[in-house]
């Protein structure tokens, strides 16, 4: 019987399956790795899948493939924290001020923003194309492939095309945004254009199928060029002066004197997004606008005022891109309900009316025999008809008999309403000293006053000054309850008193005190000893300490008591400065008056405006918290903990303003979240340790993602320079469109949003494709070989992407010089920036589809 050793050595057939005594064997080797797709990754598969279904393999590749893309987000938020330390570092500026030996000091970035979104911002969003590129080319021996190549390609292509049509479109109607720095976007779009084209020179012209070492050294040195025009560009060394010099503003603006106040009027509190104390201020006075609000609130909406008011790099936004898809800690201060409600509604809320109002609810609160009627109801304007009195209160003869009192309609005005107007007993009572009323009063469309008539008996019979009350209250019926509601006067005092003269009018009292913070000062005229007839008294302010502008707003008035009202209202604004100082006051004179009244003894009254708190305790503890809430929405971690926390708990934390999303996010990337919160975090040396540590980590998940790919499009029959353009390019640019799409929105220029893109695409040709070709073209000539680069599908997709970016380039400056696009980059006309849109996702489409036909062979 011949041995297993014999019969494989007799074995004729050669291939995957063997035949002994009648029994089929499968290589030992086929197993591990000579099944479909099983050699196409670096580092997958690590176990054999030899069993495996092929439509089972392609779902968990697929699956992993997302995954993935997820991880390597969440890594890149790290690394471009990192990034954002490195790039924050300032140097001190001196310079003179009005004080004498006290120089002004500000801090100026040391980074150049065009340097910074070149190299180290470039690299931090397209780091997964360049490593990708690098690894394939190394991990091949040396030797080029088509994933690493399309991807470069792929990814421009969607940059360029996809995302710069969501920014155009997503301007809000009426608005429009335009590119800032011209000048560094014309460079970075030249070379955008130049790189591609300098590509196709190499893999045609002047050497077809293979990268000299010459060739990859001039692609790898384009880089550092590129990022010194644009510097160049940007410090306008050469060409017509810029004019607005934008660097001497970031250096010298922020000191420029009598700034503080136009920045108050122009709502802009914190001077490019540096939280100081006159800001502050000015913020505060304007919450106070919006009562109810905590100082813990106020604080959450200076944060956010401030974040608003900072500027902002691509990767601010593309970090709050990935957060918000991944439910992160958010890079904008989250307001609750409470807080969206109040920055929404720019409207003050109605301060307490009549004071009057309030003593005759106080007088049928107090008194036994009358009904508790509570608060002052609060009134609602311009919602519903407003009914009420013209007055909280009137005295009138006994022997009166009968006189009309005024009910007045405000607000709405269009509708038919009705009311219930009843007397109250207070001292004096129904049938002996009044006539009782309950009675129905309708207003017609338009009817803005009517009259009701009072009738009072005379019994001849001496007694003190009695009252009784008027009160106007709602219909029983639901239906006539709707569109109207009491106004704040609803419930007027009648006073019957035993003489007919016109009255003296006075203040109540000699003097006020009143808070800083109460919006208006309320100081009552009374008429006394008469109520007769109709009068008028004139009122003015005096300054004293307090000075009218600064510290209230005073002026002239005039006061008019119709026949039988008592008491008027004098209102005065108290302007609230928000600094501490002493007591101040001032005067209030009565003067002029008519119909017969004369003044009273007190003709004159002081105010007294006082502090109501420690003002500076106050400003430094709204100091504190409101630079917490702004630590906490750094792009950054200074610590281990701080990430580790982070990385925990959904939203960073912020659980009262998480959504579903956030956590079916938070629970799909808790893994990667987890695992790179070991990272070292950028607060340890400079960010330089977790930059370099970033990297390796996006590295290592590049390499599985180029596995992933690979095999699943070997699996699904797709080729690699397919699976590039489609999967990859677009899983590795989707927080940029995200991110792109926010900056359009938010920013006032399009710099961020589309000014970049053609920067990103220069430098990953410049970094993704020189550098590996450089070290590989070194490796081959070092083995004596040349280095061949297969130039079909790439060329093809090369050449097409080129022309189309030309193409859409001249598009996004013809918008900026033609009127019929508003001038402007992004927005704009309504129709035509649909119409951009719509041409640059076409654009997009025919470069997949002609380069997805050619690799097929239909090219």
């Amino acid at each position: 019987m011949a041995s297993l050793e014999e019969a494989l050595i007799l074995q004729e057939e050669n291939g995957t399956f063997l035949t002994f005594n009648n029994e089929s064997y499968v290589r030992e080797s086929y197993v591990h790795k000579g099944y479909t797709c099983s050699s196409e990754g670096l580092l997958l598969p690590i176990i054999s899948e030899y069993t495996w279904s092929n439509e089972a393999r392609a779902f968990l590749y697929l699956v992993g493939l997302l995954y993935c893309f997820m991880g390597v987000a969440i890594i890149a938020d790290i690394f471009m924290g990192a990034i954002e330390k490195i790039t924050s570092k300032t140097r001190k500026v001196y310079l003179t001020s009005e004080k004498e030996d006290e120089p002004e000091v500000i801090e100026v970035r040391i980074w150049s923003d065009a340097v910074a979104n070149l190299t180290l911002m470039a690299l931090g969003s397209s780091a997964p194309e360049i490593l990708l590129s690098v690894i394939e080319v190394i991990g091949n021996n040396f030797e080029a492939k088509d994933l690493g190549p399309g991807t470069i390609v792929g990814s421009a292509a969607f940059n360029l095309f996809v995302i710069t049509a969501v920014c155009v479109m997503s301007i809000p109607a009426g608005e429009e945004r335009r590119i800032r720095d011209l000048k560094v976007f014309l460079v970075t779009a030249v070379f955008s254009v130049v790189a591609y084209l300098w590509l196709l020179i190499i893999l045609m012209v002047t050497s077809p199928q293979e990268v000299e070492i010459w060739e990859a050294v001039v692609t790898f040195l384009l880089f550092p060029l590129l990022v010194l025009l644009a510097w160049l560009a940007e410090r306008n060394f050469c060409g017509v002066p810029n004019k607005t010099d934008t660097s001497k503003q970031i250096e010298l603006g922020n000191f420029q004197s009598g700034e503080t106040d136009k920045l108050i009027r122009e709502k802009q509190y914190f001077r490019d997004g540096r939280l100081d104390r006159d800001g502050l201020v000015a913020f505060i006075k304007e919450v106070k606008n919006y009562p109810g609000l905590t100082d813990e609130d106020a604080a959450v909406l200076a944060a956010s005022k401030l974040v608003e008011s900072q500027s902002h790099s691509r990767m601010w936004y593309r970090v709050g891109a990935v957060r918000n898809m991944t439910g992160g800690r958010k890079t904008q201060p989250q307001l609750s309900t409470k807080l969206k409600e109040r920055s929404k509604d720019r409207k003050k809320t109605l301060v307490m009316l009549e004071d009057g109002t309030n003593q005759v609810y106080n007088v049928m609160n107090e008194h036994p025999e009358a009904p508790t009627l509570g608060d002052v109801p609060k009134v609602m304007p311009h919602q519903n008809a407003i009914i009420d009195f013209h007055a909280a209160s009137c005295a009138v003869m006994e022997n009166i008999g009968k006189f009309e009192v005024a009910i007045i309609r405000s607000g709405r005005t269009d509708n038919e309403v009705s009311v219930r107007v009843e007397t109250i007993d207070g001292t004096a009572t129904e049938d002996q000293d009044y006539v009782p009323i309950n009675q129905v009063i309708t207003f017609g469309p338009g009817e803005t006053e009517k009259m009701i008539e009072v009738e009072i008996i005379n019994d001849n019979q001496w007694e003190p000054d009695e009252e009784f009350f008027l009160k106007i209250s709602l219909m029983f019926n639901t239906e006539k309850r709707q569109g109207v509601q009491l106004g704040r006067i609803s419930i007027m005092e009648i006073t019957i008193l035993n003489d007919d003269e016109p009255g003296l009018v006075m203040f109540q009292k000699r003097g006020f005190l009143v808070k800083e913070s109460i919006g208006k000062a309320i100081i009552p005229v009374v008429r006394k000893n008469g109520a007769d007839g109709e009068i008028t008294v004139k009122w003015k302010t005096v300054d004293k300490t307090a000075i009218s502008g600064r510290d209230f707003e005073g002026g002239e008035g005039l006061l008019v008591f119709k026949h039988t009202e008592i008491e008027q209202n004098i209102e005065i604004p108290i302007i609230d400065d928000m600094t501490p100082e002493k007591d101040e006051h001032f005067e209030i004179e009565l003067f002029d008056p008519t119909g017969g009244a004369k003044l009273g003894q007190i003709n004159r009254t002081a105010v007294t405006i006082t502090n109501d708190d420690d003002f500076n305790n106050v400003l430094a503890n709204m100091m504190i918290m409101t630079n917490a809430n702004v630590h906490a929405l750094q792009v950054h971690h200074e610590t281990y903990l701080s990430q580790i926390k982070d990385a925990l708990n959904v939203n960073g934390g912020d659980i009262e303003n998480a959504t579903g999303m956030d956590y079916v996010m938070h629970f799909l990337t808790f893994g990667w979240k987890i695992i790179f919160s070991l990272v070292p975090p950028p607060g340890i040396l400079g960010g330089w340790l977790c930059f370099f540590v970033s990297l390796g980590a996006i590295g290592l998940l590049t390499a599985i993602i180029g596995d992933l790919a690979a095999t699943f499009g070997c699996l699904v029959g797709l080729k690699n320079s397919v699976t590039a353009i489609t999967f990859v390019a677009l899983g590795t640019s989707l927080p940029d469109t995200f991110a792109s799409k926010t900056a359009a929105i938010q920013e006032k220029y399009a710099d961020n949003a589309v000014g970049n893109v053609t920067g990103s695409n220069s430098v990953n040709v410049f970094l993704g494709l020189g550098a590996p070709w450089l070290i590989a073209a070194i490796v081959n000539a070092y083995r004596q070989k040349p280095f061949y680069v297969p130039t079909g599908n790439l060329s093809f997709s090369v050449g097409i992407f080129t022309g189309l970016c030309i193409l859409c380039i001249g598009l996004l400056l013809l918008r900026r010089f033609l009127g019929i696009f508003g001038k402007a980059e992004l927005g704009g006309n309504v129709v035509m920036k649909y119409v951009t849109g719509a041409i640059m996702i076409m654009f997009w489409l025919v470069y997949v589809l002609c380069t997805s036909f050619q690799a097929y062979g239909y090219f």
